[in-house]
């Protein structure tokens, strides 16, 4: 019989069939369990595919050539791509189904994908029986996954949530896409760095209201000097308001160029900047903070409630796995259909009480106020915080919610309160006003060193006599003023959803201590949102917390304080109206949109006592303020006239 030679391409195709008829041939033994049964191999390609070590096993192609288990372990990892740094949890589901000499078992894949996503699927993993008798895994990339040949890799294409909103009292969102316009110079036109440096800074100098912190462009010929000729060098991004303003100085300089887009903003510049913060994209610090969480080009919270909500606000990223490939010239392609996609989840909106009328009137009222600002509303009905503003001297910081600053002659309100609890003072009890008085060796004395003599105690308040209080401290006690500071919600754990100083009031000093304490002096300090809230409090006749995030509602909401006393409340309203009409605040006596009530002060922040802080606290109508201006002087120079503003510019 003549021998038959066949080519090595057809003794390939002979040895393909007959193992692919070994696949067919006989008859099926479930649930093999002896100690050679392929379900140990199986186990121990598992743990060697998530380890990387599968040097114990056996491999051998779908045609029986035999693979080196390096060559396995190197093709999961190129085919994991993307994923390889986090393997896949993998189990052996039921007992492998034996066919003779081929056995076949289950098997769970299961991927964590970034944002604790979870990837699963079933695959299959065949064996044959070697002439040992040991199991050997037959290995092709569609073990890892059906859709995968050799030389893919899987990749992950991140699905960014839509961000959500804050949103204002009415409800409609406060930020929004508006114009913006990104200035920014092209290197290779630039004739004169020095000279187009000094004509872009003179030019942000003119924008109104003033750019805080001003803009600073001395790095700029160096930022230059650097780049790529023909790149785009970004220097500022203006709103499209504000860019109109300067267009005309800057859109001709040599080298200028310009790109217009939406970005989420605020109504204005200043819009409750510090209360709300910013939204921008992912800065290097925040990947190198959190990894897991941003990727770049995300959009990130920055201070206040954008970045306290942060995780609300952005919502969940999705991710798909896509399929790439490398052709032979190089060229990178990804298939069309990912194998997985988790949909993002948009971002839960953050609902406040935010009034967008009043809260322009409170930025505008502090627009041109140089020094460190702030001014607070709230109204009076149910406790809404209105608005939250700070001056452009406070280059972002929250003064309105975290000064803790003393209060001046503001804090008469609660020290009257309190001797009017105790019926130490009436309005019309006449008592002494000295150019001075001493308390244990220490001198108080009044503004301008004013001497009133003997008159009706409404006569001190609205001129605010400092020695007349220092006088009366003993009448309150020891802990007295605390006390009556806590019916106002002072040093209360108020849940605003945000931070706040509610304030610290001296308790237990001194005599001295006592008789400063009395008019807002000594160790008592407080922010703006507390003497606004207090405020509030006597023109509604309780205090209640102040509500400024609705939705997600306060955990823990402070308590609302006892109904205060008509008998006391009432002339002290009324000793706060006086203040207006014939007081230290005369200036406000003709505001339009009704009466206005409230008290100045003037507080001392060291042992000069020309260094003062102004303040105003007051209501009108149903709303009810506090102004507060560092450094700002007499409350007549600076905080009553800032009042002046925002109740000028209030929505009637």
């Amino acid at each position: 019989m003549a021998r038959v030679h066949l080519s090595p391409r057809r003794r390939v195709r002979r040895r393909v069939a007959a193992f692919a008829a070994a696949l067919m041939a006989g008859g099926a033994l479930v649930g093999c369990s002896d100690s050679d049964g392929p379900e140990r191999s199986v186990d121990a390609f598992l743990a060697g595919w998530r380890s990387g070590d599968l040097h114990e096993l056996g491999f051998i192609d779908p045609t029986g050539a035999r693979i080196r288990a390096e060559e396995v372990s190197a093709e999961i990892q190129q085919l994991s791509g993307e994923l390889a740094k986090t393997p896949p949890e993998l189990r052996r589901t039921g007992d492998p189904t034996v066919t003779q000499d081929l056995a076949t078992a289950g098997v769970r894949v299961e991927w964590t994908l970034p944002g604790d996503i979870r990837w699963g699927y079933d695959r299959e993993v065949r064996l044959r029986r070697g002439t040992d008798d040991g199991w050997q895994v037959i290995w092709e990339p569609k073990v890892m996954h059906e859709q995968l040949t050799k030389g893919d890799r899987l990749a992950l294409r991140r699905e960014r949530p839509t961000r959500s909103a804050v949103l204002d009292g009415a409800g409609e969102p406060i930020v929004t896409p508006r114009p913006v316009v990104r200035i920014g110079v092209q290197p290779s036109e630039v004739t004169d760095a020095t000279r187009l440096t000094r004509d872009l800074t003179a030019a942000f100098q003119a924008v109104k209201p003033p750019i805080t912190p001003a803009v600073d462009l001395s790095d700029l010929p160096e930022r230059l000097s650097g780049a790529d000729p023909e790149g785009f060098v970004e220097v500022l991004t203006l709103r499209r308001d504000a860019y109109d303003q300067i267009r005309a100085r800057i859109r001709d300089l040599p080298g200028t160029k310009f790109r217009t887009e939406d970005l989420d903003l605020a109504p204005t510049r200043e819009f409750a900047r510090a209360l709300l913060g910013t939204v921008d994209p992912a800065t290097a610090e925040d990947l190198q903070a959190h990894p897991d969480r941003y990727a770049r080009g995300d959009l990130v919270g920055h201070g206040g409630l954008q970045s306290r909500y942060d995780e609300r606000l952005r919502g969940v990223p999705g991710a798909s796995v896509v399929v790439r490939q490398t052709r032979p010239d190089g060229t990178e392609v990804t298939a069309e259909e990912p194998l997985f996609t988790a949909e993002p989840q948009p971002g839960q909106p953050l609902r406040t009480t935010i009034d967008v009328r009043t809260q322009n009137a409170a930025d505008g009222a502090l627009r041109a106020e140089k020094r460190r600002a702030a001014l607070v509303a709230v109204r009076i009905s149910d406790g809404a915080v209105l608005a939250v503003a700070n001056g452009p001297g406070a280059a972002g910081e929250n003064l309105a919610l975290s000064a803790q600053v003393p209060p001046g002659s503001t804090f008469k309100v609660v020290s009257t309160l309190g001797l009017l609890d105790k019926g130490a003072v009436t309005l019309d009890g006449r008592v002494d006003c000295p150019k001075t008085f001493t308390v244990d060796g220490r001198s108080f004395s009044n503004a301008d060193d004013f001497d009133l003599g003997s008159v009706p105690f409404r006569t001190h308040f609205a001129r605010s006599c400092n020695t007349s209080f220092a006088a009366l401290a003993p009448q309150l006690g020891p802990d007295g003023l605390a006390e009556t500071g806590r019916t106002l919600g002072l040093e209360g754990s108020w849940d605003l959803g945000t931070d706040v100083f509610t304030g610290k009031v001296s308790t237990g000093g001194s005599a001295p201590e006592q008789a400063a304490a009395a008019f807002g002096q000594g160790t008592t300090v407080v922010s703006p949102m507390a003497m606004a809230a207090a405020t509030a409090a006597v023109a509604r006749g309780r205090w209640e917390q102040p509500k400024l995030v609705t939705d997600p509602a306060p955990a823990q909401p402070a308590a609302p304080g006892p109904q205060l006393r008509a008998e006391s409340v009432e002339p002290l309203r009324t000793m706060m109206r006086q203040v207006v009409t014939v007081g230290t605040a005369k200036a406000l006596s003709e505001v339009p949109g009704g009466p206005v009530h409230g008290k100045t002060g003037t507080a001392e922040y060291d042992d000069d006592p020309a260094n003062t802080h102004s303040w105003f606290v007051g209501w009108q109508g149903d709303v009810a303020f506090a102004v507060f201006v560092e450094q700002g002087g007499s409350s007549g120079d600076s905080a009553v006239p800032a009042a002046g503003r925002f109740l000028r510019a209030l929505p009637r």
